[in-house]
């Protein structure tokens, strides 16, 4: 377990932390500490939050909030967004949609999909009260990574070969239940808003991935980071309508 979870810090941190042969069985099942690294991350971000706000002006903080998790997950979920947005908006068949995904190159939709999804988290980081963001930047990380693990738990996988076709094979129900537990624990951690928070991301992440299973015949690594982001944004987005319509109670 302790290798499985090394491996999951590894493969959604910058955190290096495994110097061992590669496991296939513990790789295969690190998707059930996904949620766990988020709350990791999460702390990580709150505590940066903590550490600028004192010291610059609330955009300049939202803007070093921004950088300071691409830095701590290394890019590798923007990554995935890209080429997913670069085949999804393709227009083309699943087979070469697949294949657009599979090109190391960047086009134009990721570009856009990248610049909006970036402009986005600025703004909500920007504009988010004060009083709730703390606890917002701690929960959203694990649930958003939690949102991977049912995905891959639940969806097929599109590609006949890949890394994240290991993931598929070794994760399943006792695994994605595991990491339900976890990101129960983290929404806990928000308060009632946080439990709101994860049955909605239920809703979305399902209907992402019937979505996408519907135009690739299937799921990839690429889309399983796509899913992460496009949560994280839709929680910190989805917090705005929360704020006016859950009691004070809630937060």
């Amino acid at each position: 377990m302790l290798k499985t979870l090394a491996m999951a810090l590894q493969f959604l941190t910058r955190f290096y932390v495994y110097r061992g042969e590669f496991d296939e069985q513990a790789y295969g099942r690190a998707p059930l500490f996904f949620p766990l690294v988020g709350l990791f991350l999460g702390a990580a971000w709150t505590a940066l939050y903590f550490s600028l706000s004192p010291l610059f002006p609330p955009a300049v903080t939202a803007a070093l909030l921004v950088l300071g998790m691409v830095v701590f997950s290394g890019g590798l979920h923007l990554d995935g967004f890209m080429d997913t947005m670069d085949g999804i908006f393709s227009g083309r068949s699943r087979e070469k949609m697949l294949e657009i995904m599979r090109d190391s190159r960047v086009g134009a939709f990721g570009v856009l999909g990248l610049v909006c999804l970036l402009l986005l988290k600025f703004a909500l980081l920007f504009s988010l009260p004060r009083e709730v963001l703390p606890r917002l930047l701690l929960t959203v990380p694990a649930i958003s990574r939690w949102g991977m693990v049912y995905a891959i738990a639940r969806f097929p996988y599109a590609r006949p070969q890949g890394l994240g076709l290991l993931q598929v094979r070794h994760t399943r129900g006792r695994e994605l239940a595991l990491a339900s537990l976890c990101a129960l624990g983290a929404a806990v951690l928000g308060g009632p808003v946080g439990l709101v928070l994860l049955f909605l991301s239920l809703v979305l992440v399902h209907q992402l991935g019937r979505y996408l299973t519907g135009r690739l015949g299937g799921l990839t690594g690429d889309t399983y980071g796509a899913i992460n982001e496009i949560l994280e944004v839709f929680l910190l987005l989805v917090a705005y309508p929360l704020l006016n319509y859950l009691p004070v109670t809630f937060w």
